[in-house]
């Protein structure tokens, strides 16, 4: 048996063929939304997926102002950072944080679901957010992904 012809392709940045795809956040629940979409970045839905590599595809979110919480969470949830200065920890909650950027909303929750490395913080670039139906990458012809038909 020739054993040579069994060998496995393991993809590579070059290798892999990136898709953009539009994201509606309208109505739908901000971490199930954000696990999909880190899916979607990380390329784990594709069939070659490589662990060490970027073979992900390229998201853009569109209404990120419309995204829903789940019970009390809109209120109760508090976002932590830290200004460097003693006594220099600052709060805020999702409530301010959707009135004022809701775009970085969507942003933090893709990010904690991103491996929290080198390749985490490249994967990151792949994913663009942004308030309204509008966006900058109509060159990029990007298709229209289903987030419910999505597991």
């Amino acid at each position: 048996m020739d054993t040579l012809s069994y060998k496995t392709k393991s993809a590579s940045k070059e290798t892999a063929e990136k898709q953009w795809f539009v994201v509606d956040a309208e109505g739908q629940t901000v971490g199930r939304l954000a696990s999909k979409v880190a899916k979607i970045i990380r390329g784990k839905h594709k069939v070659n997926y490589t662990p060490h590599a970027d073979c992900g595809d390229n998201v853009i979110v569109i209404n990120a102002e419309k995204i829903a919480f789940s019970g009390t969470k809109l209120i109760d949830k508090e976002y932590v950072r830290y200004t460097g200065y003693p006594g220099g920890q600052r709060f805020t909650s999702a409530e301010e944080l959707l009135k004022k950027h809701p775009e970085r909303l969507i942003e933090k929750a893709v990010k904690g679901m991103l491996p929290k490395n080198r390749l985490g913080r490249s994967l990151f670039n792949n994913l663009k957010v942004y308030v309204g139906t509008e966006h900058k990458q109509e060159a990029q012809k990007p298709t229209a992904f289903d987030l419910n038909s999505f597991k």
